[in-house]
């Protein structure tokens, strides 16, 4: 038997009634809320700024007023169109974006544009002197250095900055101390140009156009 107490008890029936008015009173208010307009709204995001510079590249100066924030890379690729530089782990992990800078080979997904002005910037597009090909991208095309070619910029900007670095007698896991000597053998150009990675695997056939570019072929 049911006690006059016991009917006062929430039962599940009248917790989920009260639970559904009060769901529809909010959504009620609040619609009502948002349709009521507002004299003092929360302005939008503020722009971003921007800060001009001037890139060298290839030979030319490019003026540019960019996000500080911009990456070199995007900074060649979306704001001056020079896509030679490619963008693949965008983490400095696969070596597809590598250009020159100052003589010597970087990441360009790794660095910031504004960093770099007054320095002198080398693309793959800049590589070609008069419609002669560098003598590193003459070797790929005879060698067959590539298969998709999306890697291919960087291995062969990557090719050229490491081809100095031997000349400079730099040392490498493979060949140690060199007292300004270094023989680029397979296994010491391999080791140098570790940093660039060919997802289709024509390793050999790099390999091979580097040590002819070198002269040691």
């Amino acid at each position: 038997m049911i006690s006059n107490d016991d009917r006062n008890w929430p039962t599940r029936r009248r917790l989920l009634e009260g639970g559904t008015a009060m769901g529809l009173l909010l959504a009620t208010g609040a619609s009502a809320h948002s349709q009521t307009p507002q004299s003092g709204q929360l302005p939008g995001p503020a722009p971003v700024p921007t800060m001009p510079l001037k890139l060298r590249i290839n030979a030319r100066e490019y003026p540019l007023s960019v996000d500080p924030r911009t990456t070199l890379l995007d900074a060649l690729r979306e704001h001056l169109g020079l896509t030679g530089s490619k963008k693949g782990c965008d983490h400095g992990q696969c070596g597809a974006c590598t250009v020159l800078v100052n003589g010597r080979r970087i990441n360009s997904c790794l660095t910031l544009a504004v960093m770099h002005e007054g320095d002198a910037i080398t693309t793959i597009e800049g590589l070609a002197v008069n419609g002669e090909l560098h003598p590193v991208q003459a070797a790929f095309v005879a060698h067959d250095g590539f298969q998709c070619g999306y890697c291919t910029p960087g291995q062969i900007c990557s090719a050229v900055g490491m081809l100095e670095e031997a000349k400079a007698g730099w040392p490498s896991h493979v060949s140690g101390a060199t007292n300004g000597k270094v023989a680029l053998t397979d296994a010491e150009i391999r080791e140098r140009m570790s940093g660039n990675i060919c997802r289709c695997s024509a390793y050999p056939n790099i390999v091979a156009a580097i040590r002819d570019a070198s002269g040691s072929a």
